[in-house]
C-alpha cells in the first residue's frame, strides 16, 4: 500500500477507534445511571437500542452523501454529533436524556462509523489490497475498545458517570480533525456511468445482497447484547465489577487479532465461507458459556473467544459488497446492509432489558443468540461471490 492509502487507513482507523471504543464502553454506565436515577434497565437499554437503530437508519443516507460529496465532510459532522450525544447523556432526569443521547450518538455513528469510513478506504484501495486495507482500518475499532474500556472504567471509579461522559465527549471531538485524513479518498472510483439509484436497484435485485443483509442482522444482535448487558449479567452472578471491564477489554484485545486475521482470510478464501464459519463459531461460544457456571476463568475464556469473532464480520461483509457490486457506491450499499445490523443491535440491546425486567434472567437471550448464529451461518453459505454482470462487462470479462 502506498503512503496516501496508509494515511487514509490510519485516519479511518482513528475515527473507528473513537466511535467504536466509546460505544462499547457504554455498558459500564448501566449500573450507575440506573441506580442513581432510579430507572429500570429497559430505559437504559432503549436509549442504547435507539442509538443502534438511528445509526442503522442513517447509515445509507450518510453513505450516499459520502459517495457524492466525500467522506471527510460527513465524518467531521458525525464527530460533532457523536460528542453531543455523549454530553446529552450527562444530564439528570427521568430517562429522556438517555433517549436523546442515543439518537445523537446514532446520527454521529452514521457519519463517522463503518459505512462512511470503510467506504472511503474501499474506494481508495486497489482491488488486490482492498481486503487487507479494510481489515487494517477495522482494527482501529478493536484498538479503541481495548483502550477505551479500561480508560472509562478508571474515569468512573474516580469521577462518577456524569463527569466521565463529559470527558468522553471532549475526546470524541478529535474525530473532526481525523476526518480530514479520509477526505483524501476520492468520492468515486470510476466505474462506468452507473447512477446511485441504478446501484440501489441493482443491489435490491440481487439475491445474495438480501442474504448478506439478513445475516448481518445477527452480528448486531450479538454485539449489542454482550456489550450492553454483560456487565449487569456478571454482576447478577455475584462476580466483581472489575471483571466486566476486564472481560470487555479482553474482547477488544483479541478483536485486534481477529479483525485483521479475517481481513487476511478474506483475501485468501471465499469471504462468504469465512463468514459462515465465524457465525457457527459464535453460536458454539455462546452455548458453551451459557452451559457452564460463570467464574473468572470462564468469563475470560469467553471474552477472548468472542474477541476473535467480534468485528471480523465487518471487513468480510464490506469486502463482499465491494466484490459483488464494485467500490463506486460502497458507502451507500454497505450502509444498507449495515441498517440490518443495527436493527439487530437495537433488538439485542432492548429485548435483553425487556426480558430481564419480565423474567429476572437473561437465559432466553443466550438461547436466541445461539439460534441466530446458526441461522446466519446458513444464510451466508449460498451467496454467489462473483461480480455482477455489469462489472464483468465493464472489465471486458464477457
Amino acid at each position: 500500500m502506498d503512503r496516501r492509502l496508509w494515511i487514509i487507513v490510519l485516519c479511518a482507523g482513528g475515527c473507528l477507534a473513537l466511535t467504536m471504543g466509546f460505544r462499547q464502553s457504554l455498558g459500564l454506565f448501566l449500573p450507575g445511571i440506573t441506580l442513581d436515577l432510579g430507572l429500570g434497565r429497559e430505559t437504559f437499554a432503549l436509549g442504547i437500542g435507539l442509538m443502534n437503530l438511528v445509526w442503522g437508519l442513517g447509515a445509507p443516507l450518510a453513505g450516499a452523501l459520502a459517495d457524492r460529496f466525500g467522506a471527510g465532510r460527513i465524518g467531521a459532522l458525525g464527530g460533532i454529533l457523536y460528542g453531543s450525544g455523549l454530553f446529552a447523556m450527562t444530564a439528570g432526569g427521568d430517562g429522556g436524556q438517555l433517549l436523546a443521547g442515543g439518537v445523537l450518538l446514532g446520527l454521529g455513528l452514521s457519519g463517522a462509523g463503518f459505512s462512511v469510513v470503510l467506504g472511503a478506504v474501499g474506494r481508495a484501495a486497489p482491488e488486490a489490497f482492498r481486503s487487507q486495507a479494510l481489515g487494517a482500518a477495522s482494527v482501529g475499532g478493536s484498538f479503541g475498545q481495548f483502550l477505551a474500556l479500561p480508560f472509562t472504567h478508571a474515569l468512573l471509579g474516580g469521577l462518577g458517570w456524569s463527569v466521565s461522559l463529559a470527558v468522553l465527549a471532549v475526546f470524541a471531538l478529535t474525530i473532526v480533525p481525523l476526518a480530514r485524513g479520509i477526505a483524501g479518498a476520492p468520492p468515486r472510483h470510476g466505474q462506468g456511468t452507473q447512477s446511485l439509484s441504478e446501484a440501489f436497484r441493482e443491489a435490491c435485485a440481487h439475491r445474495g445482497f438480501w442474504f448478506l443483509t439478513a445475516g448481518f442482522f445477527v452480528c448486531g444482535f450479538h454485539l449489542a447484547f454482550v456489550a450492553v448487558h454483560l456487565p449487569a449479567y456478571l454482576g447478577d452472578q455475584g462476580l466483581p465489577a472489575w471483571l466486566a471491564a476486564a472481560a470487555l477489554t479482553l474482547v477488544g484485545f483479541f478483536n485486534i487479532i481477529g479483525t485483521y486475521a479475517c481481513g487476511l482470510l478474506g483475501a485468501r478464501f471465499p469471504k462468504k465461507t469465512v463468514l459462515s464459519f465465524l457465525y457457527l463459531a459464535r453460536a458454539a461460544v455462546f452455548l458453551a458459556f451459557f452451559a457452564v457456571p460463570p467464574n473468572e476463568v470462564t468469563v475470560m475464556i469467553f471474552a477472548a473467544a468472542m474477541g476473535l469473532l467480534w468485528l471480523g464480520t465487518v471487513p468480510l461483509t464490506s469486502g463482499l459488497v465491494a466484490v459483488i457490486f464494485g467500490p463506486a457506491y460502497l458507502s451507500m450499499l454497505f450502509g444498507m446492509v449495515f441498517l440490518s445490523h443495527q436493527i439487530g443491535g437495537f433488538l439485542g440491546a432492548w429485548l435483553a432489558g425487556v426480558f430481564f425486567d419480565l423474567l429476572g434472567t437473561y437465559d432466553l437471550m443466550w438461547w436466541l443468540s445461539v439460534a441466530l448464529g446458526m441461522m446466519s451461518a446458513a444464510l451466508h453459505w449460498p451467496i454467489s461471490e462473483r461480480p455482477v454482470e455489469r462489472l464483468a462487462m465493464e472489465s471486458g470479462q464477457t
